[in-house]
C-alpha cells in the first residue's frame, strides 16, 4: 500500500496558504504529440462505470467508513479541520516573496486577481509566448498541482483574460492537456465578469494569434454539464491537431457549492480514467483556487483511494499539500464540507454499483 507524506502549510490575506517546498515534476516528462492525439473523446452521454477489483472495493469500503464517521458522527471535527487549515495560512508578505515572476511589472496585467498568484517553483512556464520580453519569462497565472504519481496531475489556473487567451491555448498545446474543467460562468448573477470567452467556437474556427480552435462536437448532460470536444492546432502547421475535452459546469456559484454532488461526481467519472501520460488536467474557475481546489481535492482523494493510497483519508493533509502548490486551494468551510459530501456520495455509489453488478 502506497503512502505519501503530507506537508504543513504556512499564511495569506485571502484565505490562501503555502509551504516553502514543492516536489512537482510535471515539467520533467511530457507526452508526445502522437500519444496525446491517440485518446479519442466520444460524444456518448453515458457515464462510464468501470468495475472495481476486489482490492479497490475493499479500499473504497475502508475510506467510506472513515469519511462517513466524520460526516455523520462528528461533523464538528470537520469544522475543526478547516480551522486548522485557516490557522496555518501563509502571510501576504511570505506569499509575495515566493511569487517574484508573477509580480514582475511585465506580468502584473496577466493576473486576474492581485492576491492569487503562482509560486515561482511550480508555476507553468511557456516556451512560446506572445510576450517576448525577457522579463516575461514565459509567464501565465497557472500552477502545477500533484500529490503523488498514482493520481492525475492538474494545472490549476485562473479564468483566462482576453489578452491571455493565446497564452492559455499555448499552455494546452505545450503540455498536451487532454481535459479542461471549467467551474464557472463567464458572467455571474451580479453581472461580474468571472472568465473570458476563450473556448466557444460553435460558429466556426476561432483564432488566437498563431493558434486555432474548432468545435468537433458539443453536448449538454442531464446535470447541466456542457461538454465540447475541441480540436486545437497551430495555424499553417503540419502538426496534427490536439483533441481536448472541455467540460463546463456553470451552475457552481462563486465562493459557494452546488446544491448537490451529482454534476461534480459526473465530471470525475468522465475523466479519472484518462491516462495520466497524456498530460495534466487543467482545472479553472475564476481565481483558480476555491472551486478549482475543491474539485481537485475530491478527484485526488477518490482516485488515490482507488489506487490503494489510504493516506488520502486525511483531507487536511491533502488540502495542505494543495495549498503548498497554489495559494488558497479550497477557500471556504462550505467548500471543505462539500468535499466530504462528494467523496462519501461517490464512494457509496461505487460500492453500490459494483454490488449490483455482482448480483446480476
Amino acid at each position: 500500500m502506497k503512502r505519501r507524506r503530507g506537508r504543513r502549510s504556512a499564511m495569506t490575506t485571502a484565505g490562501e496558504d503555502v509551504s516553502s517546498k514543492s516536489t512537482v515534476s510535471d515539467t520533467a516528462t511530457l507526452p508526445s504529440s502522437a500519444a496525446a492525439k491517440a485518446f479519442d473523446f466520444s460524444p456518448d452521454l453515458t457515464i462510464p462505470r468501470p468495475r472495481l477489483t476486489s482490492d479497490q472495493l475493499r479500499y473504497c469500503s475502508e475510506a467510506l467508513q472513515c469519511f462517513s464517521a466524520k460526516k455523520f458522527n462528528s461533523p464538528q471535527s470537520i469544522r475543526q479541520e478547516f480551522q486548522t487549515l485557516q490557522a496555518n495560512r501563509m502571510r501576504a508578505l511570505d506569499m509575495r516573496n515566493r511569487c517574484t515572476v508573477a509580480l514582475d511589472d511585465t506580468n502584473c496585467s496577466k493576473n486576474r486577481y492581485t492576491d492569487v498568484l503562482p509560486f515561482d517553483n511550480n508555476r507553468v512556464i511557456l516556451k512560446q509566448c506572445k510576450d517576448y520580453r525577457p522579463s516575461a519569462r514565459g509567464y501565465i497565472n497557472a500552477s502545477f498541482v500533484r500529490t503523488s504519481e498514482s493520481v492525475s496531475g492538474f494545472i490549476a489556473t485562473q479564468g483566462p483574460l482576453p489578452h491571455t487567451y493565446e497564452d492559455f491555448w499555448e499552455m494546452i498545446i505545450q503540455y498536451r492537456c487532454p481535459v479542461i474543467v471549467m467551474l464557472t460562468r463567464l458572467v455571474d448573477n451580479y453581472q461580474t465578469v468571472k472568465c473570458g470567452d476563450y473556448f466557444q467556437a460553435e460558429d466556426g474556427p476561432r483564432e488566437f494569434g498563431n493558434i486555432c480552435i474548432i468545435t468537433k462536437w458539443m453536448q449538454t448532460t442531464d446535470t447541466s454539464l456542457i461538454m465540447r470536444c475541441l480540436e486545437v492546432s497551430y495555424k499553417e502547421s503540419e502538426e496534427p491537431s490536439l483533441s481536448v475535452l472541455h467540460i463546463q459546469y456553470p451552475e457552481w456559484p462563486d465562493h459557494g457549492v452546488p446544491k448537490d454532488t451529482f454534476a461534480v461526481r459526473e465530471i470525475f467519472n468522465r475523466i479519472y480514467t484518462v491516462p495520466p501520460y497524456l498530460g495534466p488536467i487543467v482545472v479553472h474557475c475564476s481565481a483558480g483556487i476555491g472551486r478549482t481546489g475543491t474539485y481537485c481535492a475530491i478527484h485526488n482523494t477518490i482516485q488515490s483511494v482507488l489506487a490503494g493510497d489510504m493516506t488520502a483519508l486525511d483531507l487536511v493533509n491533502t488540502v495542505t499539500a494543495f495549498r503548498s502548490l497554489r495559494i488558497g486551494m479550497v477557500q471556504t468551510l462550505e467548500q471543505y464540507l462539500f468535499c466530504y459530501d462528494a467523496i462519501v456520495d461517490e464512494l457509496e455509489n461505487m460500492i453500490s454499483d459494483n454490488n449490483s453488478r455482482s448480483r446480476a
